[in-house]
C-alpha cells in the first residue's frame, strides 16, 4: 500500500481528536515520531495504542521483561520502527548488548528468566492463547506469576496493534532511531 494514503500529520493537519495525543507525545519525547504522525489518521487507534501501551508499562512485569515481549512481537511481525524504538529502550535500560542482539535476531537469550518470557510470548502467539500446562509451568518456574502471564497477553495485544498499523502505514524510521535500525531477517 502506498504510504501517500497515510499522511504525515502535524498537530495542525490531524483530525482534531488526535491533536492532544500528538502534542503529549511530542512533549514527552521531544519530537513527533513518524508512526504517531501517520496513526493520527485514526484518533481512536492512536489514543487507544497510547493508553494501552501506558497501561502495559505499569504492569508487574519488570521493564526488561516488558521490552522483550515487545521486541518479540515486533521482530515476529517485521516492524522495523518498533524494533528500533524498543532496541533504544533496551539500550537505555542498560540491557546486555548480547541479549539485545539475540532478541533482534529472534535467537534464544542467555538469561534464562528473560528467555522464558520470550518463549512464552511466542507460545501464546502460536497457540492463540491456548498454552499448555507445560508451557505455563516453564514460565512460572522462572519466577514469573500467573498475573505476568496475562500481562504478556496484554503486551502481545497492544504491540500487535502497533506493529500491524505501522506496517500498514509504512511508517518510516525517524532520524533519532537511525542508530538502532533493523532489517528483517529471512
Amino acid at each position: 500500500m502506498p504510504a501517500t494514503r497515510f499522511p504525515d500529520h502535524t498537530p495542525e493537519s490531524a483530525p482534531p481528536a488526535s491533536r492532544h495525543s500528538m502534542e503529549a507525545t511530542s512533549r514527552r519525547l521531544g519530537y513527533l515520531p513518524a508512526p504517531v504522525a501517520r496513526l493520527a489518521t485514526s484518533p481512536h487507534l492512536l489514543d487507544g495504542f497510547l493508553r494501552l501501551s501506558a497501561m502495559f508499562e505499569s504492569t508487574t512485569l519488570d521493564p526488561l521483561a516488558r521490552e522483550i515481549v515487545i521486541l518479540t512481537v515486533a521482530t515476529r511481525n517485521g516492524c522495523h520502527v518498533c524494533v528500533a524504538m524498543h532496541t533504544a529502550k533496551l539500550t537505555a535500560l542498560g540491557a546486555d548488548p548480547g541479549l539485545i542482539k539475540a532478541a533482534r535476531a529472534q535467537q534464544p537469550l542467555r538469561d534464562e528468566r528473560i528467555e522464558a518470557v520470550r518463549r512464552f510470548t511466542l507460545e501464546v502467539i502460536k497457540t492463540a492463547g491456548a498454552v499448555g500446562d507445560a508451557s505455563l509451568r516453564a514460565f512460572l518456574e522462572h519466577g514469573h506469576t500467573e498475573q505476568n502471564a496475562l500481562e504478556v497477553v496484554m503486551g502481545i495485544g497492544v504491540y500487535t496493534m502497533s506493529t500491524l498499523a505501522n506496517r500498514m502505514t509504512d511508517a518510516p524510521l525517524d532520524p533519532q532511531l537511525a542508530p538502532f535500525a533493523w532489517a528483517e531477517q529471512h
